[in-house]
């Protein structure tokens, strides 16, 4: 099987240099408006010195707004003196969805969770997810990946990871989980996949978190405040930022199957009988 060819993807900070860089990824993507032109994608770099390394991102689809609130603000705010190693900060992971408030991009319809591993010779999307397969994944010991429901699903405010084959794994990242200390915590089984970032970064080894904290096509102050003040949680108690954890209560769920949906088979208008977070019981 010949090699990869290169990432065309070139950042414009140093992942190795101690201190704060803001900074882009910078992919070039030639089209009618501007034949040279470039998807500039933004990152930020926390480093001081050597330590584990967490990597943030949000925006993995961009009708998806707690997670790129919550990281743009802990880019401006983060303080390297309180750092032990490196925080690799993406708010806004497929930055063309982002910017037209569109779960998948509107370059290419390319949804990033569902474009792992990437192509450095394919499409947009395609080669945005190469990138963060070969450059970024293997930079992390903690990936922490925010979503909501966007424009179409609402959630309970949880945080969630996968059941695993490996369990010493899983048990860090149920124990970043109840770190995150979100009013709802999920163990969950994937039912789909295929293609996932989730999935590229637990086949590395990595400890990988993720989120749902509400929906309905937009954010709420809430939900904003439960993100920002988690991921600071999951940095500290990953050892990587000073401080104690601020846990406050869960409540455990679990996802075991695909039994736990309830899929429609006709169209139609739905009444809910129930609002979110209520309980509900057999019959």
């Amino acid at each position: 099987m010949a090699a990869l060819r290169p990432s065309p993807i070139t950042p414009t900070v140093d992942f190795e240099r101690d201190g704060v860089q803001h900074g882009f990824l910078r992919l070039p993507y030639s089209r009618d408006d501007s034949a040279w032109g470039s998807v500039m994608i933004p990152v930020c770099v926390v480093r001081n010195g050597k330590g584990p390394s967490a990597l943030l991102t949000g925006g993995n689809h961009g009708d998806e707004y707690e997670g790129p609130l919550a990281l743009y603000e802990l880019a401006r705010t983060l303080d390297p003196k309180q750092v032990s190693g490196t925080v690799i900060i993406v708010p806004a992971m497929n930055y063309p969805a982002f910017r037209a408030g569109t779960r998948t991009s509107p370059i290419d319809k390319g949804n990033m969770n569902r474009s792992f591993p990437g192509r450095p010779d394919g499409t947009v999307t395609e080669k945005i997810a190469d990138y963060f397969q070969r450059e970024l994944l293997p930079r992390a010991d903690i990936v922490f990946d925010f979503h909501s429901g966007g424009k179409t699903l609402d959630f309970v405010p949880f945080c969630a990871a996968h059941t695993l084959p490996d369990k010493a794994q899983e048990k860090k990242a149920f124990a970043a989980v109840e770190a995150f200390s979100a009013p709802f915590s999920m163990r969950m089984t994937e039912i789909n996949a295929v293609g996932m970032y989730d999935t590229a970064a637990e086949e590395m080894g990595k400890v990988f978190v993720t989120t749902e904290l509400g929906g309905g096509g937009t954010s709420r102050a809430e939900t904003v405040r439960i993100a920002r003040r988690g991921v600071l949680n999951v940095l500290r108690h990953a050892g990587i930022v000073a401080g104690v954890v601020e846990k406050s209560r869960t409540q455990w769920l679990d996802m075991p199957s695909g039994d736990c949906f309830a899929f429609a088979e006709d169209d139609g208008m739905i009444e809910t009988m129930i609002d979110l977070g209520e309980r509900v019981e057999d019959g």
